[in-house]
């Protein structure tokens, strides 16, 4: 990977934690009771390979409980996070809320959540992964969410509400959003995590319509 992406002339930005068993329902290990020896492994495993191939972050995965369990799920959550912090203090790790209609079940899918989560395990390399796709569906208020939080912000994705294609389309004013970051002087990067509605060189034209330069 590494190698291809030297070849290219591409940075890779970040990779996820492995999810776990998939066909069992897991999407993460960070807040299930009894996994946490699968989570630490899972977890180290995931920094040695975004240290060979070039990643600076590493998106740990929650994954999916019951609502009763969420306050167990927690306390779970900050201890592997503060586990992870440790393990990995040249790397940036990301928390990413997930909408509810996307993942039902999913931890947690607002963005105070994972504020309240940083704040608690108090580790400098735990960031916010704004994803304004997940905010528009779970939340809304997408500017004041960013201005309130963006000494907290580690990285941003984008795509159309409520379709998830390209950024031309749907609710969200993505030029005023575009703006927004420009004016607050965020100066990380914007991920493009959408499902184009054709192919990725056809989705490209968004760029022209919504004047982004690249």
């Amino acid at each position: 990977m590494k190698q291809a992406c030297e070849g290219h002339g591409v940075e890779l930005l970040g990779i996820n934690t492995p999810p776990g068993d998939t066909a069992k329902g897991d999407f993460g290990l960070g807040v299930l009771p009894g996994r946490q020896a699968d989570f630490e492994k899972s977890f180290l495993q995931a920094a040695d390979y975004a240290r060979q191939s070039g990643a600076s972050s590493v998106h740990v995965m929650a994954g999916v409980v019951e609502p009763a369990a969420k306050p167990e799920a927690t306390e779970i959550f900050a201890r592997n996070l503060a586990f992870a912090a440790g393990a990995a203090p040249d790397l940036t790790l990301l928390l990413e809320p997930i909408n509810q209609r996307d993942k039902p079940g999913y931890f947690y899918s607002t963005i105070a959540e994972a504020a309240a989560l940083i704040e608690r395990v108090g580790a400098p390399n735990i960031r916010i992964m704004f994803d304004v796709y997940h905010v528009g569906v779970s939340e809304g208020d997408i500017l004041k969410r960013l201005e309130r939080h963006l000494p907290m912000i580690g990285h941003v994705q984008i795509a159309a509400v409520p379709s998830r294609a390209e950024p031309d389309e749907g609710e969200i004013a993505y030029g005023a959003v575009f703006a927004a970051l420009d004016g607050l002087s965020y100066a990380g990067w914007v991920g493009c995590e959408y499902r184009p509605r054709a192919g990725t060189d056809e989705g490209l034209r968004w760029l022209k319509t919504l004047q982004v330069s690249l």
